[in-house]
């Protein structure tokens, strides 16, 4: 698996790159997978599980997600720059419209993961899944408008 994973990798962001069509925004779109790492690694610890290969694949599934969440929002923030909205207010209102739809389909899949918990087989992944998810939700709607703005220099108006 280790050895399809880089190819994966590549095929996605190939095509995240043609979709926007554009460097910069899968830039900004990939940052945010780091930010789960903060949230597997607090609930693998908390709850004393290992990252084994359970937990490798909520992770693979739990950057899927992530990349998801920050596309809905960059699209948002392109939606209202193109109808003539002032750059910082584009990614003000994306960020504010946006939070509910991210947040509601974040918060689902952690409920759904909740009958993993007990089982033995899928704990870490289910754990991985739902702290990663959690953590990564709630700093991705603040840290991607930020990175956002750092990435294309855009200013608050006067």
């Amino acid at each position: 698996m280790a050895s399809k994973l880089p190819v994966i990798g590549i095929l996605i962001l190939l095509i995240v790159i043609s979709l926007f069509n554009s460097l910069r925004k899968p830039l900004v779109i990939f940052l945010m997978v780091p930010l789960a790492v903060i949230g597997v690694t607090v609930g693998l610890l908390s709850m004393n599980q290992p990252f084994g290969f359970m937990a490798l694949l909520g992770f693979m599934s739990l950057v899927g997600m992530l990349i998801k969440n920050a596309i809905v929002l960059v699209d948002e923030i392109g939606l209202q720059a193109s109808e003539g909205k002032d750059p910082y207010h584009a990614v003000v209102d994306s960020g504010l419209s946006r939070c509910r739809p991210v947040s509601m389909a974040a918060t689902t899949t952690v409920l759904g993961m909740i009958p993993l918990v007990p089982d033995a087989f899928f704990v870490s992944m289910a754990v991985t899944i739902m702290f990663g998810l959690t953590f990564a939700t709630a700093l991705t709607l603040v840290v991607m408008p930020v990175l956002y703005t750092v990435i294309f220099n855009i200013k608050s108006p006067k």
